[in-house]
């Protein structure tokens, strides 16, 4: 056994996808898996050895406290259902990018850290886990959090998400929407620019599907929820827009800011969200499958706990849905997992 294993925890098909207006994807049900041992939302997930990794977030607190910033790195092991603890990150984060590559290793990159000018401070480190040491690697030219990050091609991609508008970084109004699009090749190191996506958003959902990167949803500050879809070529360094994520019919809202989305079984599965309104807003708890072969995405079945700032993976054909915030914004985090296979 590694040593990250050594560090037990609590263990507490498919159909053709037609317009989602005619059809609705052959999907099992949601169901329950071991919960991460603590509530936590705001946070990414990386498969990386056939394991799923989660870092840092927004930490829920008994007796209404506000959310703490966490630093404690989550590892689930699907064949047994259980969950242990890795070293925990050299500092606290919430929104940090996890990235998981069998070959490259594991990445925490970016997201937002505590300084004195506030809790939402953008950052610009990287850091990469070695045998039970996390250690520095190329930093980002500036702080970037609530985006998207894959890894592809012996690269990791950073897309989108949030950084400085000015001088000023330690609220969340200090930060700006951006369409950034940064490359890493660990290999050579330091971080260059490819083609920015189209539309400068947070807090959307990325996966690699088919050779390309995709990226769905998101929102930004003055427009709300978007349900756009972008795919990204690599070789050519082109984007293009596709489908959109469908409206959900029942909450009358644009599915897009703080979703999850993960590619399994040739196709794009997103899931949660969270929407704002005058006096409050809430959660999604629509599953949306996404066929690229079509360019139509049809509705799967209803999480069982709605939730927004949740991870996503898929390993072994299962999509996973781990914590999140069970309400919109952070009034309630969750350590809950849900299993779907598709």
């Amino acid at each position: 056994m590694t040593g990250i294993d050594r560090r037990q925890f609590l263990a507490a098909s498919a159909a053709a996808a037609l317009p989602f207006s005619t059809r609705t994807a052959q999907t099992t049900a949601w169901e329950a898996r071991t919960p991460l041992p603590w509530p936590v939302q705001e946070i990414y997930a990386a498969v990386w050895n056939g394991r799923i990794v989660t870092a840092g977030g927004l930490v829920g607190r008994p007796g209404g406290q506000p959310l703490h910033v966490d630093d404690r790195v989550g590892i689930y092991d699907p064949a047994a259902d259980a969950w242990s603890e890795a070293p925990v990150l050299p500092a606290r984060r919430h929104h940090p990018m996890m990235i998981g590559d069998d070959a490259l290793g594991l990445f925490a990159v970016g997201g937002y850290g505590v300084s004195e000018a506030g809790e939402w401070t953008g950052m610009r480190e990287v850091w990469r886990l070695e045998g039970e040491t996390w250690v520095r690697s190329a930093s980002l030219p500036e702080p970037q959090g609530e985006a998207v990050g894959l890894a592809h091609g012996g690269r990791l991609h950073l897309i989108g998400g949030r950084s400085p508008a000015g001088a000023a970084n330690g609220r969340w109004n200090d930060q700006a929407d951006v369409a950034t699009h940064r490359v890493l090749d660990p290999s050579v190191g330091g971080w260059h620019e490819a083609r920015p996506c189209p539309t400068a958003r947070n807090s959307a959902a990325g996966a690699v599907l088919n050779g390309a990167l995709w990226v769905a949803g998101g929102r930004t500050v003055r427009g709300g929820g978007t349900g756009q879809l972008d795919r990204y070529d690599p070789g050519e360094d082109r984007w293009d827009t596709l489908a959109p994520i469908p409206r959900s019919a029942a909450a009358g809202q644009q599915v897009g800011g703080g979703l999850a989305m993960v590619a399994s079984g040739g196709r794009l599965v997103a899931f949660g969200g969270e929407w704002f309104a005058p006096g409050g807003g809430g959660v999604f708890r629509e599953t949306w499958i996404y066929d690229p072969a079509t360019d139509a995405w049809s509705a799967g079945p209803d999480m069982r706990t709605p939730r927004h700032g949740l991870a996503a993976a898929a390993v072994g054909g299962t999509v996973y849905a781990i914590a999140g915030g069970a309400v919109v914004s952070g009034g309630q985090a969750v350590g809950t997992v849900e299993a779907l296979r598709i």
